[in-house]
């Protein structure tokens, strides 16, 4: 075990439950990539279907819902314009910068160590 791993926390039955609640919510297919492109601010709907390569209709519709669900989103109808909608991170949902820096950080070092190994 290292320094790192006795440094943490017990690990309890909630915790556990929670972290594999958080896993599989981020885990799902195109929701780190609706978030990481809302974290530039507000976009319309089309805005985020043409930002995200691949992506369909359906799956950008449930994808929003559940984050809307989660408490990461918020759905402005914008007043002037018939089913026109504007998507924003709440503040849960622009704390998630921080999951994508440790993330990113990750896999960095992950790349150089395996860099190092060969």
């Amino acid at each position: 075990m290292t320094r790192k791993a006795k440094e943490c926390e017990p690990i309890s039955e909630s915790s556990c439950d929670s972290y594999r609640l958080a896993i599989e919510f981020i885990g799902k297919r195109w929701t780190g990539m609706i978030i990481y492109q809302l974290l530039e601010g507000p976009k319309r709907y089309y805005e985020l279907l043409h930002a995200i390569d691949g992506i369909s209709d359906r799956l950008l519709t449930e994808r929003l819902k559940d984050l809307e669900l989660e408490g990461l989103l918020k759905k402005h109808v914008i007043a002037d314009a018939p089913k026109k909608v504007e998507y924003e991170l709440t503040p849960p949902g622009y704390d998630f910068v921080e999951v994508f820096k440790a993330i990113m950080n990750w896999a960095r070092k992950k790349e150089e160590y395996l860099k190092g190994e060969k």
